[in-house]
Order: C-alpha cells, then sequence, then structure tokens
C-alpha cells in the first residue's frame, strides 16, 4: 500500500479545501494517507469546525476517519489556535523545534506532499 503524508501549509480555504478532498480520495482510493496541518493552515480548524462552514462536512469526515494525523504545535501556538486544536482532540506534532518533521514521515515510507 502506498503512503502518502499531506502537509497542509496554505490557510485560504479555497486551497485547504483540496487537500481535504483529496485526502478523502486517496483514502478512499486505498492510499496509506496522513494529513499534517501546518503553518498558515492551523487558523482554519476553529471555523472549519463550526457547523455553518461550507467545508465543516469534508473537515469533519476527514477527522472522523483519522485521516487528521497531527496540527503543529509552534504554529497552533503563534497563531492562536492551539486551545482550539486541543479542545477538537487532534494530535499536536512538535518533533522538529515545534513544528512536524517531514523527515519522520520520510523515514516511515510516506511520500511527502506539500500544500
Amino acid at each position: 500500500m502506498k503512503k502518502i503524508a499531506l502537509f497542509a501549509f496554505n490557510g485560504d480555504p479555497l486551497c485547504f479545501v483540496h487537500v481535504l478532498l483529496n485526502a478523502l480520495d486517496l483514502e478512499e482510493k486505498g492510499f496509506d494517507t496522513k494529513l499534517i496541518i501546518e503553518g498558515s493552515a492551523v487558523k482554519l480548524v476553529g471555523p472549519l469546525n463550526q457547523d455553518d462552514h461550507p467545508f465543516h462536512d469534508l473537515y469533519r469526515k476527514c477527522i472522523d476517519k483519522g485521516l487528521v494525523d497531527c496540527v503543529c504545535q509552534a504554529c497552533s501556538h503563534k497563531l492562536g489556535s492551539l486551545e482550539e486544536v486541543k479542545q477538537q482532540g487532534l494530535p499536536l506534532c512538535h518533533d522538529m523545534s515545534g513544528h512536524p518533521s517531514m523527515a519522520s514521515y520520510l523515514q516511515e515510507g510516506y511520500e511527502v506532499i506539500t500544500f
């Protein structure tokens, strides 16, 4: 099974929706898929969890399927979304100076794709 790690850095909702769509598509087609939320994308965790957000259902589907592997701890802290991430029970990663390490995913055999 091919392993894919999608690193989402872009905080523009219209860009982030493509990460969600691709994560679901890859998972549905049998790929071992992990979504890592990094950079300004961490600011979307709160708004996307609101029922009235247009991409709420896609976001929740990714979470419910366990596709969100982690959210960057350093960026969440710096950009004010750390409490929301914790409240949603999303895992935080911080193994590279407070950020998720791409090398860790590569060492586990994942192909890294950035958005």
